[in-house]
C-alpha cells in the first residue's frame, strides 16, 4: 500500500505552532559560529527522519541538496527555489537546490553542488561546505543528505527553466524561529497525520512581495538544521 500524497498542503488546518520553543539567538546564527557547530559533536536529537511511507514502489535513490547560506549584510539568508508545476516530483514546491546523486560524484558534497550549479547557476568557488545534516527520506523514496555551504556574493543566478520557476532567499532567523512553524493536521487510513510549514511573506527575485509556502521535506530538514544550532 502506498501513503496519500497532500495535494493542497494550504488547505490543511493549522493547529497549532511551536512559539514555546526558544529562537536560536542571532549570535549563533554568524557564519562564525556556523562554521564552528558543524566541528563539534553534540548529543542533539534528529526531530524529522522522512515523510512516512513511499506513495510510489521506486527502488530508494540517493539524492542530496545544497542547503545555501547566503552572506548578506543583513545576515544569512537562505537561497531557496520554486519548482515548476510540471515536474513529476514535488512539483511546484519550495525546495533546496539539488537532486539525484550521479555515479561519477564523490559523495553528497559533489552532487549538491553540481545539482545546485545544474539548476541555479550557484559556482562552486562561491560556495564553502561547512557540513552535513543527517539524511532525509521522502516519500517518493529519495534519501537525501542536506550539505550545508556559506555561499559568498556576488554571484548571478541562471535558472534551468524547466525545472526551477525562480529563487529566492528567507532570512535564516525567521526560518530558526519556532515561532513560524505551524503544525498541520491531515486524515489518512483514520487517523490524524501532522506537517510543519513555514509560510514566509517576503519579496521574490522581481522584487514582488508574496507569500512562500515553505512545508514537506523542505521544512522537515530546515527544523532539523533548527534542533541542531539551538543545542
Amino acid at each position: 500500500m502506498t501513503a496519500q500524497r497532500v495535494l493542497n498542503p494550504r488547505l490543511a488546518p493549522v493547529v497549532g505552532t511551536d512559539s514555546h520553543l526558544p529562537a536560536v539567538e542571532s549570535h549563533r546564527l554568524t557564519t562564525e559560529a556556523l562554521r564552528l557547530r558543524f566541528t563539534q559533536i553534540a548529543d542533539w536529537q534528529t526531530e524529522h527522519h522522512g515523510d512516512g511511507r513511499a506513495f510510489t514502489e521506486r527502488t530508494p535513490s540517493q539524492a542530496a541538496v545544497l542547503v545555501p547560506l547566503v552572506r548578506r549584510p543583513g545576515g544569512l539568508q537562505v537561497l531557496l527555489t520554486r519548482r515548476t508545476d510540471h515536474l513529476r516530483d514535488h512539483a511546484g514546491q519550495i525546495s533546496f537546490p539539488g537532486g539525484r546523486a550521479e555515479a561519477h560524484d564523490s559523495g553528497p558534497a559533489a552532487t549538491a553542488l553540481r545539482e545546485a550549479e545544474e539548476e541555479v547557476g550557484l559556482q562552486h568557488d562561491r560556495v564553502q561546505v561547512i557540513g552535513q545534516m543527517p539524511v532525509y527520506t521522502t516519500v517518493t523514496s529519495f534519501v537525501v543528505t542536506p550539505v550545508v555551504g556559506l555561499v559568498t556574493p556576488p554571484f548571478e543566478l541562471v535558472l534551468d527553466t524547466f525545472e526551477v520557476a525562480e529563487a529566492f532567499e528567507v532570512p535564516l532567523q525567521h526560518l530558526m524561529n519556532p515561532a513560524h512553524h505551524q503544525r498541520h493536521t491531515f486524515s489518512f487510513e483514520g487517523s490524524e497525520r501532522q506537517f510543519l510549514s513555514m509560510p514566509w511573506l517576503g519579496p521574490g527575485a522581481d522584487g514582488v512581495v508574496r507569500e512562500y509556502f515553505i512545508w514537506g521535506a523542505t521544512a522537515a530538514m530546515l527544523r532539523n538544521l533548527y534542533r541542531f544550532l539551538a543545542v
